[in-house]
């Protein structure tokens, strides 16, 4: 019967058990998260293990920035394989050192790049494709439905950028949101609250007028749809305001 460790769905809980597993030369079938339900051929093994608050700091002096981000991204992925493929990565770091991403011979570190470069670049994206909106109570709320996990790396992209707002990044596929008060962030999980964003009189009017300078600047003649979807996945375009009368057309036809 496979054995299948689980941790409090948590990135330090997840260092926490995989460093403990190593010190203990026990080699996973698999980690998952306390939400996952094991089959008959699998048994749940959950060890009483308090966070180790001074991981992070540890992996950071051991292994360096690039590192602790690199398995970290892989974390935020959605790949299902995404914890045995951090646990055989930092077992290997402990064998290889600092030199252990160059290692790209490995399949663990081949697939963790992978997977960090995707989960960073779906990020970079969703930076510039997030669309505010002003809420009656003069909070800014933004929704998203992305691939992976990204919303804590949006969150402390927005916290720089737009320091002094209020604002909530709504991760709608994912039921949790990001809410910022100009000083704190705060995770909640949206199925306990429900969130029903009133707009501002005046946002109504600022996105008809964004939509028209959108539809304004563009040249038909140069329009190149394949470089579009290149540069904005049509995965987004649910809510991107300029993508308004596109998204309505498609749902005409469903």
């Amino acid at each position: 019967m496979n054995k299948i460790y689980i941790y409090n769905s948590n990135f330090i809980n997840l260092l926490t058990l995989i460093m403990n597993l190593i010190k203990k030369e026990v080699k996973p079938d698999n980690i998952k998260d306390n939400t996952y339900e094991p089959n008959l051929l699998e048994e749940r093994v959950i060890l009483n293990l308090e966070n180790n608050e001074n991981i992070l700091n540890y992996f950071q002096t051991k292994w360096g920035n690039y590192f602790l981000k690199t398995i970290y991204y892989v974390y935020l992925s959605n790949n299902e394989n995404k914890e045995l493929i951090i646990y055989y990565v930092c077992l290997n770091a402990l064998k290889y050192n600092k030199k252990v991403l160059n290692m790209r011979n490995l399949k663990c570190v081949s697939e963790a790049l992978r997977i960090s470069k995707y989960v960073g670049n779906e990020a970079h994206k969703l930076k510039g494709f997030l669309r505010f909106k002003e809420l009656k109570n003069n909070i800014l709320y933004g929704e998203i439905e992305p691939t992976n996990n990204v919303i804590e790396i949006l969150s402390m992209h927005f916290k720089r950028r737009l320091a002094n707002e209020n604002w909530i990044i709504h991760d709608k596929k994912r039921y949790i949101a990001m809410i910022y008060d100009k000083k704190d962030i705060l995770l909640i999980d949206t199925k306990k609250i429900d969130i029903f964003p009133k707009l501002s009189i005046e946002e109504e009017d600022y996105e008809d007028l964004w939509c028209t300078f959108y539809e304004t600047i563009g040249i038909k003649e140069r329009t190149n749809l394949k470089c579009r979807l290149n540069f904005m996945p049509k995965k987004y375009w649910k809510n991107i305001i300029e993508m308004r009368e596109e998204n309505e057309t498609n749902n005409k036809w469903k």
